[in-house]
């Protein structure tokens, strides 16, 4: 399978060809917009489903959102294909004509960055954690290959796009009288983790760190997760948009549960590694006591529980 990735020089090429065949751009359906909620002002978020990937739902599977300046937009995420992508940025289009400068991608889970295309063009900038280049890289064609069985048809098109520009520690964007801080934090959820701070209205785009509903997904380390959320904690916020839950939330209140599944999760397969249980035994078993609080907690516990064997045991 030939990799899918799209560079900087290609989204150029594409954009003049674009405009030298209006033609096929004009033979393009429009999409239908995504609904969004204005969190705070110039503030909207797409709230997704808790669902796996389907053809109903585009692969939209995890929250999206964007942020308008007085020149110019930011997108936060852009759902699980490209079609998905459209669906956002025509919700942007309902809202606002201001330019799309800036696609931030809050990790590399492809419900997060598989809409990326939607928005590639002359004088967009797409922004990651400085390890992100190398991990969509290294997962292209698998998470391309995933979406089109997944979501059939609707997936048409779907390819990997590359972020330009990286984050090592704390940047500052400014979208015109509103600045974003974009921060990067070590492996806790991934090892691409990447939080969104919007200035003026204290809204904190936390992505897939911060689970509502949909039991966390763990892609990293436990203990970092952990760790990293008793540090978020002590930050201010007025409200945190978490990257599978309600569209808004009370900050820190809205950490526990997250905290709460870790905690168990860690103390479960810690328990089993010393009483010299199997790999198996803790897939099956490890955090099976917080089933009831979550939902999609047989899709992705044992894979988490697993994880978090190889991260534990050898401490």
């Amino acid at each position: 399978m030939t990799l899918r990735l799209t560079f900087r020089p290609l989204r150029r090429l594409a954009a003049l060809l674009l405009f030298a065949v209006p033609v096929h751009a004009a033979a393009q359906p429009e999409a239908e917009p995504f609904a969004v909620s204005e969190v705070a002002g110039g503030v909207f978020v797409h709230q997704a489903p808790y669902a796996l990937a389907i053809p109903r739902n585009l692969g939209f599977v995890g929250n999206a959102g964007f942020i308008i300046g007085r020149d110019a937009v930011a997108v936060i995420d852009t759902g699980g294909s490209l079609e998905a992508g459209e669906q956002l940025k025509a919700a942007i289009r309902q809202q606002t004509m201001l330019p799309v400068r800036y696609v931030i991608n809050t990790h590399m889970h492809p419900d997060h960055v598989l809409g990326n295309a939607a928005f590639a063009g002359a004088g967009v900038t797409f922004i990651g954690h400085r390890n992100l280049p190398e991990a969509l890289a290294a997962r292209a064609d698998a998470y391309v290959s995933a979406t089109e069985r997944l979501v059939g048809p609707a997936a048409a098109g779907t390819r990997v796009v590359l972020p330009d520009e990286t984050v090592a520690d704390v940047r500052d964007i400014d979208l015109g009288d509103r600045v974003l801080r974009l921060e990067a934090w070590p492996t806790a959820h991934t090892a691409t983790d990447l939080t969104v701070l919007d200035v003026a209205t204290g809204t904190w785009f936390l992505g897939d760190l911060l689970f509502l509903g949909h039991v966390p997904a763990l892609d990293g380390k436990a203990a970092g997760w952990i760790a990293l959320i008793e540090e978020l904690k002590r930050r201010p916020a007025a409200r945190a948009v978490p990257g599978h839950g309600p569209a808004s939330v009370s900050w820190p209140q809205a950490a526990e549960p997250t905290e709460r599944y870790l905690r168990r999760l860690v103390a479960d397969v810690r328990g089993m590694v010393r009483e010299g249980r199997t790999l198996s035994e803790a897939a099956r078993e490890a955090g099976r006591s917080e089933a009831g609080n979550w939902q999609l907690f047989d899709d992705f516990n044992a894979r988490n529980a697993t994880t978090t064997f190889h991260e534990l045991e050898w401490e």
